[in-house]
């Protein structure tokens, strides 16, 4: 059964920092490309961070670009972003993706709130 289970939302003050952690599960996590997107109240769902299923390249959304690094753990099957100086316009939901050529996989998504 495949799992992405992410964790690690909540609510932070502007200018604080929140590190979000997917768990995988179900499936070869090596062979799959992970991605954070997230979905703000009234707006469609946006990529955030991507990162290689080796790790060595990843690629932002420039209005993350430089505050919320992506990284993963292939050995404990995880992947992180960790959100730095946060503001207002980043209060969303964040999901989880995982994707090879075939398959494509969604967690549940975590609340981030960044209050002024």
């Amino acid at each position: 059964q495949v799992q992405l289970v992410e964790s690690g939302g909540g609510l932070v003050q502007t200018g604080g920092s929140r590190r979000l952690s997917c768990a995988a599960s179900g499936f070869t996590f090596s062979s799959y490309a992970m991605s954070w997107y997230r979905q703000a109240p009234g707006k469609e769902r946006e990529a955030v961070a991507h990162i290689s299923r080796a790790g060595g390249r990843t690629k932002y959304a420039d209005a993350v670009k430089g505050r919320f690094p992506i990284s993963r753990d292939n050995a404990k099957n995880t992947v992180l972003l960790q959100m730095n100086s946060l503001r207002p316009e980043d209060t969303a939901v964040s999901y989880c993706n995982a994707e090879s050529l075939s398959w494509d996989y969604w967690g549940q998504g975590t609340q981030v709130t960044v209050s002024s």
